[in-house]
């Protein structure tokens, strides 16, 4: 498989496959914030020793603060990718229901184990009948979102018959009052949570898993003593701790989707969803478009398993904004 349709990101690959494309690349492939946190000074002490034990608490206090979660529930690790392949090793369930289209890795995951996957397009349908159900909210690439009280009920079927519910949170920073994380800790409930994606700052590799006492334990035994690096931590406790910065990231965020919704549809494309670190169009000539938009200097990500849907992320200054319209005019 092409690395573009396995992930976004994957820069180094376009520039080969298209060297004689203008630059600087646009990279609009990842539902990542173009304007990451200003990390600022960094102590040197974050560098020089092993992470400390007050550094990760210290961390995991502002995440759980800034998330409305109980700090209890609470497992910090390096980026929630890690978190999903290791899940299926913890909870180990027979069967399946998971959100389709959705993030590929968790189908990878699951599929991996061992595990009978059904994947759909109405995941809630199958509460109380699988082991684990399993869903991004809101969900990539489609930007769909499962109310709380769905989310709610679900768990109460899936608890029933003693399996799990696991959202992936990936992107809730957008919207929190639609996270569960309030309910982090109960019995039969997994949330995952990243830090790059709207932080901007996807090198880092943080994220979280919130859980129950048991199955934290069994993670953090398998993620080991330093599972975060000293500079992550630093940057994460500032970040999570800086509420001021994440409301008006959200307000900007949401005014440069708009303009981009705009470039999308004066191009006459279809926009059938997304979130507001990413679109999601559809076009009957969706691979056609890719090629041209790469063959421009610009990088949208295209999906395997939908050869007309294209996701396209936010353009980080007008010069972007003006590449892209003028490439889809063409």
């Amino acid at each position: 498989m092409n690395d573009d349709l396995l992930h976004g990101g994957a820069l180094d690959h376009m520039q080969t496959a298209y060297p004689n494309a203008p630059t600087p690349w646009v990279d609009l492939s990842t539902g990542i914030n173009p304007w990451p946190y200003p990390v600022g000074d960094i102590p040197a002490s974050s560098w020089q020793h092993l992470p400390t034990e007050a550094a990760l608490q210290a961390c995991r206090a502002a995440m759980a603060r800034a998330i409305g979660a109980p700090e209890s529930a609470l497992l910090l690790a390096p980026g929630s990718e890690l978190l999903i392949r290791l899940l299926p090793t913890v909870i180990a369930p027979r069967t399946v229901a998971l959100q389709s289209p959705t993030y590929g890795d968790h189908a990878r995951a699951w599929r991996a184990s061992g595990a009978d996957v059904i994947e759909t397009a109405d995941p809630l349908a199958f509460a109380g009948k699988v082991d684990a159900l399993v869903l991004c909210n809101p969900n990539n690439p489609t930007g769909m979102v499962h109310e709380r009280s769905q989310l709610g009920q679900a768990l109460t079927r899936q608890a029933a018959r003693n399996g799990w519910l696991v959202v992936d949170e990936a992107y809730a920073d957008l919207c929190p009052a639609m996270s569960l994380a309030s309910l982090a800790g109960a019995e039969n409930l997994v949330i995952l949570r990243s830090f790059g994606k709207f932080y901007g700052l996807a090198g880092l590799r943080l994220g979280a898993l919130l859980g129950p006492p048991a199955l934290l334990d069994s993670l953090s035994h398998r993620l080991g003593v330093w599972p975060v690096s000293g500079p992550a931590l630093a940057i994460g406790a500032r970040a999570y701790a800086d509420l001021h910065w994440q409301a008006e990231t959200r307000d900007q965020l949401a005014a440069v989707r708009r303009r981009l919704d705009t470039i999308l549809l004066d191009a006459g494309l279809w926009l059938v969803g997304g979130t507001d670190l990413f679109r999601l169009v559809k076009t009957q000539k969706a691979q056609q478009l890719w090629h041209r938009l790469a063959e421009a200097g610009i990088y949208v990500r295209r999906f395997d398993y939908a050869p007309d849907l294209l996701r396209i992320g936010l353009p980080a200054n007008a010069e972007a904004e003006h590449r892209l319209a003028a490439a889809l005019s063409l």
